[in-house]
């Protein structure tokens, strides 16, 4: 399994859903940068499980154990490893999933690629919980960032049919992006949030999932981060997207929508404002030729429903060989959106604080 991703920064995940723990060690920290304990465990609390009657009903603290890399209260320059504790697992749950191939889910995938020896409890090596440690490795990152000035926030643009409004794409103020961050449910127009807390809550009452889009946006980045080809923005920042489970697609600024414009329209015009380069629009999201142009980075990440569903669904029996039904039962979140939400801005952070690396 390739649980290794970076270029500067080097992060080696690990761990299954129903283990003793999980894990990340992150690589290539400089010396001598001051944590803020407490910040991490308000960043690990907002993914956290078992909050609400939004989410799963598993319970886990999420509280995390540093290993090595850090000593009286700062980076040492060596591997940064902490390690997240694994507390409320049923695995008696999924006795039967051994054989039987959830729907939507990474199982029968996995049983031919690792030849049936991946551990299946709650989805193993696959499981959403693995995002965890993923978020550890962000607060980390968001902090280095925010001494620079940079921050990153996220609202839920959208749970199935219902919309938020959007981030102005140009405009957009610290205040609002740290306001969203001590939401438990962040969204710009509170009416819609009501509205996706009832359409969640519903889905679980027909024993059924939604899925959603997070929108995020990047603040205060410098002109000049990222390269073409392969290091651009889009791409790193789309890598590590997309290593997070149940992500489907990631669209900047404009997005598709672009193609719907005409070139007159689409290029971000640009003008001088105290000294400072500015465009006019930002329908390229903050990136030109994979570079960083000083607007704010602006990006939608879509999430497919909850794959987990107490409904009767046709499946295969892949010892048997044979046609077979499932009703899967457990905890599981009816939807994953609002939990996915630190869980996108970490990998933003960690893609960005790699790329700024290149010109330290």
């Amino acid at each position: 399994m390739s649980g290794v991703w970076g270029k500067n920064i080097k992060l080696s995940i690990f761990g299954e859903s129903h283990g003793n723990a999980i894990g990340i060690t992150i690589d290539g920290l400089l010396p001598g940068i001051e944590l803020n304990i407490d910040y991490i465990k308000r960043e690990m609390e907002r993914r956290m499980p078992g909050k609400n009657k939004l989410s799963t009903a598993r319970k886990e603290a999420d509280q995390f154990e540093i290993l090595s890399g850090y000593f009286n209260n700062k980076t040492t320059g060596s591997p940064l490893c902490a390690i997240i504790r694994n507390s409320d697992q049923h695995s008696k749950d999924y006795s039967k999933l051994k054989s039987l191939m959830r729907p939507g889910h990474a199982d029968y995938t996995g049983n031919i690629r690792y030849k049936g020896f991946n551990d299946y409890r709650g989805g193993g090596h696959f499981s959403g919980r693995i995002t965890a440690p993923l978020v550890f490795a962000g607060a980390v990152a968001k902090q280095i960032l925010a001494e620079k000035g940079i921050l990153i926030g996220s609202h839920i643009k959208s749970i199935a049919n219902v919309e938020d409004d959007s981030f102005h794409k140009v405009n957009i103020e610290d205040s609002l992006l740290s306001g969203l961050l001590k939401e438990e449910f962040p969204t710009i127009n509170k009416e819609k949030g009501v509205e996706m807390r009832k359409l969640i809550i519903d889905a679980k009452g027909e024993l059924d999932s939604v899925g959603g889009v997070v929108e995020t946006a990047v603040l205060n980045l410098p002109v000049g981060i990222g390269s073409p080809f392969f290091y651009s923005v889009e791409a790193h920042l789309s890598h590590m997207i997309f290593s997070i489970p149940a992500v489907k697609g990631i669209e900047f600024g404009e997005g598709f929508d672009i193609t719907k414009l005409r070139g007159s329209e689409a290029n971000d015009e640009y003008y001088i404002e105290n000294d400072q380069v500015k465009t006019r629009t930002n329908n390229n999201g903050g990136i030109l030729g994979g570079i960083t142009n000083g607007m704010p980075i602006v990006f939608r990440t879509a999430f497919k429903p909850t794959a987990s569903i107490a409904r009767l669904q046709h499946t295969i029996d892949i010892e048997k060989h044979e046609n077979a039904e499932l009703e899967i039962t457990g905890r599981h979140d009816p939807c994953i959106v609002q939990r996915a939400v630190p869980v996108v801005e970490a990998a933003a952070a960690i893609a960005i604080l790699d790329l700024m690396y290149d010109i330290k």
